[in-house]
């Protein structure tokens, strides 16, 4: 009951529908001589919102300071040795980034682009890694219950891309970062753990592996900012897509201070 009541508070207060249901209300309000005040500064307060929200460096920003919070893994070379708190993982946990479920595709083709960086990452560096093990996560679709889970999709991937399939355990029940947070630490026990997912997630996904008592390396993936030499007009622009940073940026911080009030930070 709480899973579902928390996506659904989350859901509410992202922009879009946010948004969608202050116009809705602002103008039932216009019908009433008493309230048309009230019903038009939300429904101009709304569209300031969306102004701001689909602004590109606004979204930026956003998510650029929850990017900066863990460094990248750097390049793997055979003149450098690795970084020590890494080279004692005995796991790498990819945590899930949805997928489709088209036919005839191969399961690399299948992974959302979130999903795939986080792969891709992961693979690296379970091959700097030989003596670890992979830890898939991800449940599978509640509409397609025959379909495989996304915890099977990112394992035929990581096969295809070369790791051996006895090096992969998989977690397909865990609902959200906390179940899998759990989950990895029945499995990891006291070993410390590799955590790879999306660099704008990983603050909250960092603080919830520590607090269920896992020894975790964050291995940031999925970059959605980068680094900028020079501002020009286009980063102060306004862009459709710019929402959908706006809305990763707002979710992450209202998970994290979900998670902050329950003593999990």
């Amino acid at each position: 009951m709480l899973f579902w009541l928390k996506k659904t508070i989350s859901f509410w207060l992202m922009p879009v529908p946010l948004g969608l249901v202050l116009i809705g209300t602002g103008l039932l309000l216009m019908r009433s001589a008493r309230r048309a005040r009230l019903g038009r500064a939300l429904v101009l307060a709304t569209i300031a919102m969306w102004l701001v929200a689909s602004n590109k460096f606004v979204a930026d920003s956003l998510l650029r300071s929850l990017e900066a919070r863990f460094p990248a893994m750097p390049e793997f070379t055979a003149s450098a040795p690795l970084p020590a708190e890494l080279a004692a993982c005995g796991y790498v946990v990819i945590l899930g980034g949805g997928n489709h479920r088209t036919p005839g595709l191969a399961a690399s083709n299948l992974l959302s682009g979130a999903a795939l960086s986080r792969l891709v990452e992961g693979v690296r560096i379970l091959r700097a890694l030989p003596d670890a093990k992979l830890i898939a996560t991800g449940p599978g679709a509640a509409s397609a219950p025959t379909e495989p889970t996304h915890a099977a999709m990112l394992g035929r991937a990581a096969v295809s891309l070369g790791i051996a399939p006895e090096r992969i355990v998989f977690i397909d029940t865990a609902r959200d970062t906390e179940e899998e947070s759990r989950a990895v630490k029945q499995l990891a026990g006291d070993a410390p753990v590799a955590l790879v997912t999306s660099a704008w997630h990983m603050p909250r996904a960092a603080a919830l592996f520590r607090s269920a008592g896992l020894k975790t390396v964050p291995c940031p993936a999925d970059f959605a900012t980068k680094a900028n030499p020079g501002w020009s007009v286009d980063d102060f622009l306004w862009e459709i897509g710019a929402i959908n940073g706006t809305s990763l940026a707002v979710r992450e911080r209202l998970g994290y201070l979900w998670i902050w009030l329950r003593g999990k930070t």
